[in-house]
């Protein structure tokens, strides 16, 4: 039975979003194309009408993961007045809810030491899309050099970040709850850190 263009795209998208929730939940390498397309609702002969690679689907699946995590940032910036835009970002990333929700939070986290050793095309893939993450981050620190909020928004990333990881580690206990909570304090601070300072060297130019 022959289908039509759009059906193929829809079982190619459905394909990709199972697949960006199981990687997340399992790794890289924690599960098969035989399963992934099993969820999907098809056979392990489909794959390759849909992908080239295994390493083709990993990377639509990370982008796909990446990009919901930039439209979730970009929307509540939408929402949110802009002196709480940063404030709500990190406590919805910091937080329990994500902590116990791998499958459906940010990818770096969860695949981000697996990613490391992949490919070099897969790297790149990854890397582009980390880019973005980190400029949606910097446009909620105003009022600063764009080189500083830049420079601000990764090191506000990689201990959000790494709070996640570590509270992950640390189980749902009352460890992980402390770890969150002082990542949190942690990230606010170091996204805040520079803006009397930048305020400050205005001031005396002028």
């Amino acid at each position: 039975m022959r289908y039509s263009k759009e059906h193929k795209q829809e079982t190619h998208a459905r394909i990709v979003k199972k697949a960006s929730v199981r990687l997340r939940e399992k790794g890289a390498h924690g599960i098969g194309v035989a399963d992934l397309m099993k969820e999907a609702g098809l056979t392990h002969g489909g794959f390759y009408a849909h992908f080239d690679s295994r390493e083709a689907l990993v990377i639509e699946a990370f982008a796909y993961a990446m990009d919901r995590s930039v439209e979730h940032w970009q929307k509540i910036a939408a929402e949110t007045p802009p002196e709480k835009r940063l404030s709500t970002i990190v406590d919805s990333y910091v937080s329990t809810v994500h902590r116990d929700d791998p499958g459906r939070g940010c990818a770096v986290p969860t695949l981000g030491a697996e990613i490391a050793r992949e490919s070099a095309k897969t790297r790149r893939a990854f890397s582009a899309k980390l880019e973005q993450l980190i400029e949606v981050m910097a446009d909620q620190i105003p009022d600063v050099p764009r080189k500083t909020a830049r420079k601000q928004a990764m090191g506000t990333l990689a201990t959000m970040m790494g709070t996640l990881v570590m509270s992950r580690v640390a189980g749902s206990g009352e460890l992980s709850d402390e770890i969150l909570a002082s990542g949190r304090e942690a990230a606010l601070v170091r996204a805040e850190g520079t803006k009397p300072a930048a305020k400050k060297a205005r001031a005396k130019v002028n």
